[in-house]
């Protein structure tokens, strides 16, 4: 199984959606491949945001040598299922991939948890240390029923 983890700039949720899943899929003893970008060059290069590192360590979990890449329309191809932490990042991957048949294995992340309601997992860029924590327990809660749904 190949997991795609896509945000805005790759620094402050996919990367922690990637990191935990990462996590949990080894607990499980699950062979998965697991990669994040981001639909914007921003910050392609760049390790996670501080504050994501500082939750993940706080729960574990170790993101230093995660680097900010772009997504790209040949994502599509190698990528079992991709997962938007929001709405305007879904909009923008279905732009990049032109409209062939992707949006079959691409979805909002919060999907998982909340069926059918296309939630957005807010970002935390906008605010402190509080929307990073807030961000964490989203993730983590749909990165655990990915394990339940695909994980047998």
């Amino acid at each position: 199984m190949k997991i795609l983890m896509v945000c805005l700039g790759n620094i402050c949720r996919s990367p922690l959606a990637e990191g935990i899943l990462q996590k949990e899929a080894a607990k499980e003893g699950l062979d998965w491949q697991i990669d994040s970008a981001g639909t914007e060059p921003f910050h392609v290069g760049e390790p996670p945001h501080l504050l994501s590192q500082k939750v993940a360590v706080e729960h574990g979990l170790d993101l230093s040598t995660q680097r900010a890449r772009r997504f790209t329309k040949e994502d599509f191809d190698h990528f079992d299922k991709l997962y938007a932490m929001a709405e305007d990042v879904y909009e923008e991957m279905m732009l990049i991939g032109k409209g062939n048949g992707e949006a079959s294995k691409t979805d909002l992340l919060l999907n998982e948890v909340y069926p059918g309601e296309n939630r957005s997992i807010p970002d935390p860029w906008y605010g402190g240390e509080d929307g990073f924590h807030k961000a964490w327990a989203l993730i983590s809660s749909a990165c655990t029923q990915i394990i339940k749904k695909y994980g047998r």
